[in-house]
């Protein structure tokens, strides 16, 4: 029996070495590189040429360190906590105004937030600020103003304005206040049965006003909602848990997070006492929806509760964590991936494999796989939530794009809020023809690329053929292939003329928003929406259950 035991000792240690002596051989691995980094800095320091600051060139391989294992995991140093509250809450010390650079120096306000210190000091859409505590403005940067004017709350920034409407100074004392950007960002009825809520986010608190946008569409006579989750990149799980027991019985399993961590394995269940678990439910969702969108939608989808329509969404499973990194410091790191009531994943990119040049692919459709709703619908993992309900994404030309970069329509709509006192209410207004030969006037002084990508491309093709000489003994297709080029051109004002309507709709858009807000932009664009109104033809053809 002893020789027994002895032989059983001798296997174990024998299996267990190879373990040990990983473990071991990770260890000193780890150690050995950390050694030779502290030797390189140190003789870095010492020896280099040129004056170094060290603590800039650990910053900056903490950041390509991270940089290899995905996009969401990055160091945030003491001096961003800022921005990390931002982003888990939605909330951040300031005026509450959005702000860009003009060409002449001063910083031009461009938009104000609803219930902002901007609005209870009266700073308006096209107001410049002059000067900020007393320093100019004019060699300042946007983001040099914007850390000056944000700060703890309830104390004060002294601000020297032009206004806008009345070119008059104004010295103001305006009292930071803590500025909360609302995750609902419209809600309202689309006919008489049919309610939206638009949300942009998934902050602290904001499933909360989701349902008290539920409950006040249902007050005002709603019998069928849409969601509306487009370019939602995300959030809190715990919002997006919240959102979901609106409209799901209490005790639903709606999540499931599986790490490397057993304590990052969490099954999620809804809280909270539903508003409605039967009234019609559509979610719009698109290739900027990601995250905690994604699990909205993707949980109503695979218990049957909705009906998603739009574009395939982006493809985010991943779940991040916030871990103390020293010296106020902060690690955003991911931690888990999630998994919705199906049993998928909807991450569509593979960080863990990398190509040899260290970049990442989709996962290829060989290795989705199927799963079944609480129905019996096929729904599959590794690529994002694909609508019940698909449509195109709506096309938009190089040119259109290069209009919106140019800042032409934002800066119109702020002369024309300078020049009208007043507009008709959102969802009626709408700029006349005469309005419009003023904006084409206007935007054709503004350099932006009205050229196709068609016209780019014939550019170069005719750029490659002289030079590969092919011209050289045919000069009758020369001339063909640049007549075709003349024939595809058109001036700015050909460009802005061919394309009205959507032009139109999208400065009706900007000036809503800068009377009315967000709120009024949004309302204004749901007239406009080709996805909302053919969704909801289609809306009842999908069978849920």
């Amino acid at each position: 029996m002893k020789k027994f035991l002895q032989s059983i000792a001798v296997i174990a240690v024998v299996l267990l070495s190879p373990l040990s002596m990983s473990g071991q051989s990770k260890n000193f691995e780890t150690g050995r590189m950390m050694e030779i980094q502290a030797m390189i800095l140190r003789t870095l320091e010492s020896q280099y040429v040129d004056s170094i600051q060290i603590s800039k060139l650990l910053k900056v391989g903490i950041d390509k360190m991270l940089e290899t294992l995905d996009p969401y995991t990055v160091f945030v140093p003491e001096e961003d906590e800022e921005a990390l509250e931002m982003m888990s809450t939605g909330s951040y010390g300031g005026v509450g105004a959005m702000i860009q650079k003009t060409p002449s120096g001063p910083i031009m306000i461009t938009e104000v937030y609803a219930g902002s210190a901007a609005i209870k000091s009266g700073l308006e859409p096209g107001d410049l600020i002059l000067a900020v505590d007393g320093t100019s403005t004019d060699s300042l940067t946007v983001s040099q103003t914007s850390s000056k004017m944000r700060g703890r709350a309830s104390t004060t920034v002294r601000l020297k304005v032009q206004k806008g409407r009345t070119g008059a100074t104004e010295e103001l004392a305006v009292t930071r206040d803590v500025i909360h950007v609302s995750d609902v960002v419209y809600a309202g009825m689309v006919n008489d049965t049919t309610g939206i809520i638009t949300i942009g986010g998934f902050t602290y608190g904001g499933a909360k006003e989701v349902r008290e946008a539920v409950i006040s569409l249902k007050e005002r006579g709603m019998k069928r909602l849409i969601l509306d989750l487009r370019g939602n990149g995300g959030g809190l799980m715990a919002e997006a848990v919240d959102i979901l027991s609106i409209f799901l019985p209490k005790g639903t399993h709606v999540i499931t997070s599986r790490g490397k961590n057993p304590e990052m394995f969490h099954e999620y269940f809804t809280e909270k006492q539903p508003v409605d678990t039967d009234i019609p439910l559509m979610v719009l969702i698109d290739s900027g929806s990601a995250s905690s969108s994604e699990i909205v939608a993707g949980a109503l989808q695979d218990l049957d509760r909705a009906v998603i329509a739009g574009s395939k969404s982006y493809g985010k499973g991943l779940v991040q964590s916030i871990s103390a990194a020293g010296y106020g410091s902060s690690l955003k790191f991911t931690s888990a991936k999630y998994y919705i009531p199906s049993g998928r994943c909807v991450q569509a990119i593979d960080y863990s494999n990398r190509n040899e040049n260290g970049s990442v692919g989709t996962v290829p459709d060989s290795l989705k796989r199927e799963f079944r709703t609480l129905s019996g619908r096929v729904v599959y993992d590794g690529g994002g939530i694909t609508p019940d309900l698909e449509f195109e994404p709506r096309f938009m030309s190089r040119a259109f794009i290069a209009l919106l970069f140019s800042g032409a329509p934002d800066n119109f709509a702020i002369e024309y809020y300078k020049k009208h006192p007043s507009i008709a209410p959102a969802d009626e207004f709408v700029l006349s023809d005469s309005e419009y030969d003023d904006f084409v006037s206007f935007a054709s002084q503004v350099d932006f690329d009205v050229r196709t990508q068609t016209e780019i491309e014939l550019e170069a093709l005719i750029e490659k053929a002289q030079k590969e000489k092919v011209f050289q003994h045919k000069p009758a297709l020369q001339e063909q292939m640049k007549g075709m080029l003349d024939s595809l051109c058109v001036s700015k004002k050909d460009f802005l003329y061919q394309n009205k309507d959507l032009i139109r709709s999208l400065l009706q858009d900007e000036i809503a928003e800068k009377y009315y807000l967000k709120w009024g932009s949004t309302q204004s664009s749901i007239r406009w929406d080709e996805l909302i109104f053919s969704a909801m033809e289609k809306w009842d053809n999908v069978k849920l259950k």
